[in-house]
């Protein structure tokens, strides 16, 4: 039997540390993990901003699931873990704003901290590709 699992990385430090990748295929279905707004060099991108946050965890997820064959189109749940759910709103909109046309079901979830004190949201996210 082949083995048809493919993975995406972003090159996160973590990632090498931890020992996970970004996001992973198999057959139709994808998975994405807990992603974190980053720059191009690995630092908090949106300091403060709750909604630039959220929307660069969506672009994240989006590049991770194009490299995968499919695209934020595909996601059918995200989960966001907040560690202020008094900014719902913003992170909502940035929410809304990706997935108007094609909403998933979606949890969010206030924590106590992120793995960086920058950080407001963290993005999950599950897809189920069109079939080939």
């Amino acid at each position: 039997m082949v083995d048809s699992t493919r993975r995406a990385f972003t090159g996160a430090s973590w990632e090498s540390q931890v020992g996970y990748c970004r996001a992973i295929r198999r057959g139709n279905l994808a998975w994405v993990t807990g992603t974190v707004s980053l720059d191009a060099e690995g630092q908090p991108f949106a300091v403060g901003d709750p909604e630039g946050q959220a929307r660069r965890c969506l672009e994240i997820i989006d590049a991770a699931l194009t490299e995968l064959g499919g695209s934020i189109r595909d996601v059918v749940r995200t989960r966001m873990f907040v560690t202020d759910i008094d900014h719902w709103d913003a992170f909502g909109r940035a929410h809304a704003a990706v997935f108007a046309d094609h909403p998933p079901t979606t949890s969010m979830i206030e924590i106590s901290r992120f793995i960086g004190p920058d950080f407001l949201i963290e993005i999950e996210a599950d897809a189920c590709f069109e079939d080939d």
